[in-house]
């Protein structure tokens, strides 16, 4: 990648130019950066002769209706208060470079809006707010941001200008660079979705408190359980490709097999980049006895012919709702006897796991559904010592099982994080409430109370539903659960 001339971080006067008298304002330089200045005549040639590249009649996001809808529930739920959601800034990954920038849940679910340093912020009018969106304006090229700054429009490109953001967002927007002075002498009762933002929370210390921000964060993670029409079809979109980067995984094991299971990664990532945003969360390529370590993203081991690959990924859509898939799939195609009566096993609990999800029914319910099949089959093998009542209460088959039986998804893999228990955990599913169910077993490879052909086979099937009025709708159906379906779907694939 190129070098800047400047440093990242560039620090440049709002009004007064830094440029043509270098003496009164020096140019910051790299250590070892080629260029030691900019002369007066560049830094007057770099002013002109540009283009006016203005947008106008611009149409509005496609959620910009359930932004302001959820803008107008969190006015209603905080009366009188000062309600402040940042997106974010760039956080450091190594020296000079930055990880890839990723709004906030929270601000990106208010305002659609995915832009680095944004600030929403609602400010009590009356009987409810006036909502305003903080943004960097476009770079300025009097004083050579533009060019010179590492965040520059000529170094990471174009951003919307204030007016453009108004038309697409349906929100007023100012300066950011205005917002922290202004928040240091606001007065009232001030709220503020904290880890975000450091100059944000610097300007509110004395002015908040932990506990009024901890409510605004629960508030907004529970208001996200039950989606909207579009939240449920941005959910489709991100399942649909996900489908489509399974299908491409399946198709190239033979190469996987020749390298490792980077081979896998780089191959549902690119699905992932083509069609929508990123994955949604570091992908589980995990092959043969990596199966069975939960959140395997090494993904460097290998690939052999006669294992199993459990792949757990998602797409992520450019709205940022993300897809949360698992298939575990015998790598040449066929499961052997051993392979298949475990796949079956979490395939059987899985059904039973489902067919449990339903308006009224308690959120647990699936969970308990999916781990009495699990505890039942352990018995049934000779692993756990019956009745099956005395292993559940016991949590005994967790040795095996392990994990939770799914979460609720949406912006977040592990969507409303924050929500009280009572609410989520301890809850009642309703229609619109969007989630996973994914069961499976894991036989450690050392794991000696069980016999030796089962340690090192790890298998999950996981599935993306949301609640209906009469049930459920497994949103990524399109992928086949069953085991003979698997196999025929691979060798169909294969021959493709």
């Amino acid at each position: 990648m190129a070098e800047e001339l400047t440093p990242e971080h560039l620090e440049l006067p709002e009004t007064e130019p830094v440029l043509p008298e270098a003496e009164e304002e020096p140019i910051k330089q790299r250590k070892n950066g080629l260029y030691p200045g900019v002369s007066d005549e560049l830094a007057e040639n770099m002013k002109s002769g540009w283009a006016d590249t203005e947008l106008h009649g611009l149409e509005p996001i496609a959620q910009a209706a359930e932004t302001a809808a959820r803008r107008a529930a969190l006015s209603a739920r905080f009366p009188g208060e000062r309600l402040v959601i940042p997106a974010g800034r760039l956080k450091t990954r190594s020296n000079d470079t930055d990880y890839v920038f990723r709004a906030s849940t929270e601000y990106a679910y208010l305002t659609g809006d995915q832009t680095q340093d944004g600030v929403l912020a609602l400010e009590p009018a009356g009987e409810g707010h006036t909502a305003t969106v903080y943004l960097l304006p476009r770079s300025n090229r009097e004083n050579g941001e533009f060019w010179l700054d590492g965040q520059g429009e000529l170094w990471v490109g174009r951003r919307h200008s204030l007016a453009e953001a108004e038309q697409l967002l349906g929100v007023p927007a100012k300066d950011v660079r205005e917002l922290p002075a202004a928040l240091t002498e606001a007065t009232g009762p001030v709220r503020n979705v904290r880890g975000h933002d450091a100059v944000i929370e610097a300007a509110l210390s004395d002015k908040v408190t932990a506990e009024r921000d901890e409510e605004l964060r629960v508030y907004l993670s529970e208001a996200r359980a039950v989606k909207d029409d579009f939240e449920i079809g941005e959910l489709q979109k991100a399942v649909d490709s996900t489908v489509r980067g399974f299908e491409d995984v399946v198709k190239v094991l033979d190469k996987a097999e020749a390298t490792s299971e980077r081979y896998i990664e780089g191959t549902f990532f690119l699905r992932a980049r083509v069609e929508g945003n990123d994955i949604g969360y570091g992908s589980i390529c995990a092959a043969g006895p990596h199966a069975t370590t939960l959140h395997w993203v090494r993904n460097d081991g290998d690939v052999r012919s006669g294992d199993l690959l459990l792949l757990d990924a998602g797409v992520e859509t450019h709205t940022l709702y993300t897809a949360d898939v698992t298939r575990t799939l015998p790598i040449d195609g066929r499961f052997n006897e051993l392979q298949r009566k475990i796949y079956d096993a979490v395939y059987e609990a899985q059904e039973a796991g489902i067919a449990a999800v339903k308006p009224g029914a308690k959120y647990r319910d699936f969970h308990d559904a999916a781990q009495r099949v699990l505890a039942e089959k352990l018995v049934e093998w000779g692993l756990l010592e019956g009745p099956v009542e005395r292993v559940l209460e016991l949590g005994l088959q967790r040795r095996w099982t392990l994990h939770g039986t799914g979460h609720m998804l949406g912006l977040d893999v592990h969507d409303c994080a924050a929500a009280r228990r009572e609410v989520y955990a301890e809850g009642t599913l309703e229609p619109g409430m969007c989630l996973t169910v994914e069961p499976g077993l894991y036989f450690q490879p050392d794991d000696l109370t069980v016999p030796e052909e089962y340690r090192g086979i790890g298998v999950r099937i996981e599935d993306d539903l949301v609640v209906t009025e009469d049930g459920n709708r497994n949103l990524s159906a399109g992928l086949p659960r069953r085991s003979d379906e698997v196999e025929a779907w691979m060798a169909e694939l294969k021959r493709s």
